[in-house]
Order: C-alpha cells, then structure tokens, then sequence
C-alpha cells in the first residue's frame, strides 16, 4: 500500500503543475489578447492611421479635407469595424519610427514591404501591387532610352525614405540622386529642368505627363513591382490576424479593385483638388 501512495505522489504533483501552467497560460493568453492593439482599437471607439500626402494615396481636396485611395481604404476598415478613423499626418521619412513610438496604431499609407522595414516592423498580406517609373524632363531627355539616365551627368530625383530612391540608386547607379522630403517638389524640379528625372511610384509618372506633356514625359518601363500592405508593431498576432483576414474579405468583394481603377486608372478625381 506504501508503494501505491508514493506512486501516486508524483503523478499528483504533475497533475497540479500541469493545472498550475494552464491557468497560467490562459491567463496571459487573456492578458495579450486585452493588451492587443485591435482591442484598444475597439475600446476607444477610434483608429489612429499613420499617412503622408502622396498623391493620388493621400492628399487634400479644395475644402481642405483628406482624400486618396489610402484615405479611401482606412474609412472603408473604420466603417467596416463600426468605429472612427483619425488621421495623423507624418512625414515619410519618420513614419516607421513614429509607428513604433505609439503615435498611432497602423500605417495606411502606400507603404511598400521590404525586407530593412520588416526589420522593425511587421506588414499584413498586400491588399495590392505598384510599380515604379520614371518622369523626365521632355526637353532635356529627348532621345533618351532608359539606360541613358545611368550616367554621371545626369541628375534624378526621388522622394526621401522611399523605395523610389533605392530603386533610383540601384537602377542608375551612376547617376547623382537628389532626395526630397514630398514628391511635389521633386515634379517641380523635374518641369523647371533642374533634374532630368524622378523615379516614383506610379501612377503620378503617368498622370504627371498626362496633365503636362508639353514639359513633362513618362516611360513606359516598370522598374520594380511592389506589394503594398498596412505597417504595425511587432509581436501582435492578434492584430495582425485580424487586418489579414479584412484585407482577404475585402479583395473577394471586388472593393479594393474599384478603388484602385477610380484613383489609379482614371484622372476623375482631379476635379477635386483644382
């Protein structure tokens, strides 16, 4: 009989260790989940989105207000959640790092995942794919074929922190770049013939020349593909899950397409911001 107990003693222990570690596992379980950002999301009733005026993503119409394809796809989450959305305007170059700080919840904003961004921070599936291209100065590059902008005399433009730079420094190597903070400078330059040309991400190449060919002119080759998805902090499973799954239903319904044809494809949207 004293050998039956002391067997029993252990596998007693073990069971309540066992019982212990569970509750303990569940109770952190709860306490991640509560502590999620899409649960302080749902609590405050608001969704802060981290953006910079990048045309046609984010921009103001003549009333001053927000409009874009990416102000277009954060009211569609917010209203999708049953909640508000509150833009927080950043620039691009500090965009990540303002992210992490906590000044708002995710990135909606045109950004492209790439291998240093994820580094820091991590993206939902894309909910759709850009290019780069190039915008020249017409003048200035007549008879230019692309591989003629890689030489040192020629001088490009991109805007500061984005992929368009490094797409520019490893596609025209010997060219000299020159960064701007927003990619309105960098058109003007390029119109005014102080660049050659900018590297940026369509469509603004092409409706940049459309609204301008007398100055301006955009070649037709994709410099480099891009997937664009939300920017969040890392180690939030929760949030991350639930954007994926926004992001898939969403597509389904054909929602992301409509909007991509109407900011991307079309010129409509330019009565309302001259």
């Amino acid at each position: 009989m004293k050998r039956l107990v002391l067997a029993v003693l252990p596998i007693a222990a073990l069971v309540l260790l066992m019982t212990a570690v569970s509750g303990t596992t569940a109770e952190l379980q709860r306490k991640l989940a509560a502590e999620s950002t899409i649960e302080q999301i749902v609590k405050r009733g608001v969704i802060r989105v981290g953006m910079d005026v990048f045309v046609p993503y984010a921009m103001k119409d003549k009333k001053g207000e927000l409009i874009g394809f990416e102000i277009d796809v954060a009211r569609k989450l917010a209203e999708d959640m049953g909640i508000r959305v509150e833009f927080v305007p950043t620039k691009w170059s500090g965009i990540i790092p303002s992210l992490i700080a906590g000044r708002f919840d995710v990135i909606i904003g045109g950004m492209t995942l790439t291998t240093e961004r994820n580094m820091k921070i991590n993206f939902t599936n894309p909910y759709y794919y850009t290019s780069q291209g190039l915008l020249a100065n017409r003048k200035m590059s007549e008879g230019f074929a692309i591989d003629d902008f890689n030489r040192p005399e020629i001088t490009l433009a991109a805007r500061l922190g984005s992929t368009a730079a490094v797409t520019a420094k490893n596609r025209f190597p010997l060219a000299t770049l020159r960064l701007f903070d927003d990619e309105p400078a960098a058109v003007q330059e390029v119109r005014n013939g102080r660049v050659h040309a900018m590297v940026a991400g369509q469509p603004l190449p092409a409706h940049s020349a459309e609204l301008a060919p007398e100055t301006l002119v955009a070649y037709p080759d994709q410099l480099m593909k891009e997937p664009i998805c939300f920017g969040l902090r890392k180690g939030d499973v929760d949030t991350l899950n639930f954007f994926n799954n926004w992001i898939e239903v969403t597509k389904n319904r054909g929602w992301f397409e409509e909007r991509y044809n109407y900011w991307f494809g079309s010129l409509q949207w330019q009565t309302l911001v001259q």
